[in-house]
């Protein structure tokens, strides 16, 4: 194992970036892709609302959010990530990241294998981005790696939690909690309009009218540039809206009504379905 040692990244993004913060970020990150390490554990505080630039690492990295909200952004679409999960991320990949309310991450960044293959992405996962759920055993050893010291001689404990961290990776079990994008510019306006104004009772019809389209080929043409129904893309879009206002502590009555849902139940139903929790679940203790 080389001597290098990585950046300590205890104290990053307490207060809104500047440009100097983020100058020195990058010199940080320099130091991370230069580590012979297998394993960077990393501690994160942020301020409500702070935003990291566009950034990617030679790394794999799976980003825990431990307490608190963020939105996390690539080419392929944007992801929430609630408490208690994390974010995959494939080396190479180019993503920024969104606060909701003061939040604090832990972050592993997981070298390639020997140099060259990328490591296993977590669950049924392809090689891309993607939100998983964590397990006890590995929020444990997170919890743990990020107290050892930079460095663990082969066969010390530290050296153990960390190869059973890259062993844990896998079994991490995926959640729907990305909200993929069209490609196509006049489809990827309408879902941007949606996300400024929500409703769960936006109709294929109205969509296909927008485009100019039958119900049948707009119906194949939104599923093919997302990978989903526009049903299933409007609740994981009202999800989206309602997670951060939750997190600010909105009452959930108001969340569900501004969001257009009839009632409480409905919404918690379609809440349930999806997260396996009630809104509740999301609300700052």
């Amino acid at each position: 194992m080389g001597t290098s040692k990585p950046p300590n990244m205890m104290t990053w993004a307490k207060h809104p970036a500047s440009s100097e913060e983020f100058d020195e970020r990058i010199r940080r990150w320099g130091l991370l892709e230069e580590s012979d390490l297998q394993i960077v554990p990393h501690i994160g505080e942020y301020a409500h609302e702070y935003r990291v630039p566009p950034h990617r690492h030679s790394r794999a990295q799976l980003i825990y959010a431990h307490t608190g909200l963020i939105t996390i952004i690539t080419d392929q679409g944007r992801w929430m990530v609630p408490p208690d999960h994390a974010f995959w991320v494939p080396a190479g990949i180019e993503h920024s990241m969104h606060t909701h309310g003061y939040v604090s991450i832990r972050a592993i960044y997981v070298k390639r294998r020997d140099g060259s293959e990328d490591s296993r992405p977590p669950g049924s996962c392809p090689q891309t981005s993607c939100v998983v759920g964590m397990t006890d055993l590995m929020r444990c050893l997170i919890e743990e790696a990020v107290t050892l010291p930079k460095e663990n001689p082969p066969d010390s404990r530290g050296a153990l939690i960390m190869a059973l961290i890259r062993e844990e990776i896998p079994n991490l079990p995926e959640k729907p909690l990305g909200l993929p994008f069209p490609a196509e510019p006049r489809l990827e306006a309408l879902c941007q309009e949606f996300l400024r104004n929500p409703s769960p009772h936006a109709t294929i019809d109205d969509w296909a009218g927008a485009m100019a389209m039958s119900r049948r080929a707009f119906t194949r043409a939104f599923r093919r540039e997302t990978g989903l129904s526009l049903s299933a893309w409007r609740q994981q879009a009202c999800l989206f809206a309602a997670l951060p206002r939750l997190a600010r502590g909105e009452p959930v009555t108001s969340v569900a009504l501004d969001l257009g849902y009839d009632s409480l139940p409905a919404f918690t139903t379609m809440f349930r379905r999806i997260l396996g929790a009630p809104p509740s679940r999301y609300l700052p203790v």
